[in-house]
């Protein structure tokens, strides 16, 4: 008889962990209130595909994640994946799945499979999504055509990659998607089936690291919108930021009223990095911002551009440094 692969399972709260007082309750709900065991006993086919062992890292509802908890992640994954495991399975909330999947995409140092998902729906809603989706993500972080694929996601039946996948709606069970580019693949008959591969850099090919690291860099995110000014950028720089995600309109475009307060935040030496408000296609440089020092964050939204940005002033200030990160990963 095959030998299992063994997959751990780690997990840190959410709505898949969420308990609602109603059946047919699916936004008012309490998450991370269950354990990881109770998710397992609602999905014994699990068992089929791996050896499973599990532990809890956090039971937070994801809006409230922090840093300190990518951290323990970080560590605890390069930790298993350095041993005998094949995969690693995280449990997450949705509202920053994408930011932890990308921070882990970029610092842990592995090939094997690290799958995260989660759940639209509370486990004790009438038609709760998490089950199967975490049966999914077990299917997948055992399978070997998962290995050098870089951190993924699954839900909803759907294979994304942690560089490219955005929630992208409040509450339907499809919120996650790929932008302009697609899933990776998807989940056929509880198979791994991949139709796209991911170019930019990850994982073992990151030159990131978070092994010796107890903070990131401040580095808050701005919006752009009719009527700004640059009171929000002024108050940034004046509280340490060493950085600054401008979330701007169209082609990462900035207001005319915010300009000279970015123009003046990163000849002080800040780091400061277009985005765009936009879901689909990059953020191109531009001119005029180039002259002023600015960085393109391709087609990273503010969030995951914050994140690079923060491990990118780990090693440079440079702005030609961190405009190469931006376009190689």
């Amino acid at each position: 008889m095959k030998k299992k692969p063994k997959i751990y399972i780690l997990a840190t709260g959410g709505t898949i962990a969420g308990t609602a007082a109603r059946e047919d309750e699916l936004t008012v709900y309490r998450a991370g209130a269950m354990s990881v065991e109770d998710l397992l006993v609602a999905v014994p086919a699990a068992a089929d595909y791996a050896d499973i062992e599990s532990e809890e890292v956090a039971a937070i509802d994801s809006k409230d994640m922090t840093e300190a908890v990518w951290f323990r992640l970080a560590a605890r994954v390069n930790e298993i994946l350095a041993g005998d495991a094949a995969g690693v399975v995280i449990t997450h909330g949705t509202d920053t799945l994408e930011e932890t999947a990308y921070f882990l995409h970029l610092v842990v140092k592995s090939d094997k499979p690290v799958v995260l998902t989660g759940a639209m729906r509370p486990a004790t809603a009438l038609s709760a999504d998490g089950p199967m989706n975490l049966l999914d993500a077990v299917r997948l972080a055992a399978n070997l055509v998962s290995w050098g694929q870089g951190v993924l996601v699954t839900l909803n039946g759907e294979i994304h990659s942690a560089r490219d996948v955005q929630k992208m709606s409040t509450t339907a069970l499809h919120a996650f998607q790929s932008p302009g580019l697609g899933p990776l693949g998807l989940m056929e008959a509880g198979t791994p089936r991949f139709r796209r591969a991911l170019l930019p850099r990850h994982t073992t090919k990151s030159e990131f690291d978070a092994a010796n690291v107890q903070e990131l860099p401040y580095v808050p995110i701005l919006c752009g919108h009719a009527g700004a000014d640059g009171r929000l950028v002024e108050a940034a720089v004046a509280g340490g930021a060493a950085g600054l995600v401008y979330e701007g309109v169209g082609n990462g475009s900035i207001h005319e009223a915010v300009l000279p307060a970015l123009c003046e935040a990163a000849a002080r030496g800040v780091a400061v990095v277009r985005t765009s408000r936009a879901a689909f296609d990059a953020v191109l440089p531009a001119p005029s911002y180039d002259e002023a020092g600015f960085i393109d964050g391709d087609t990273l939204p503010p969030a995951k551009a914050r994140i690079l940005l923060q491990l990118a002033l780990l090693q440079t200030q440079e702005k030609e440094e961190i405009q190469r990160m931006f376009h190689m990963y």
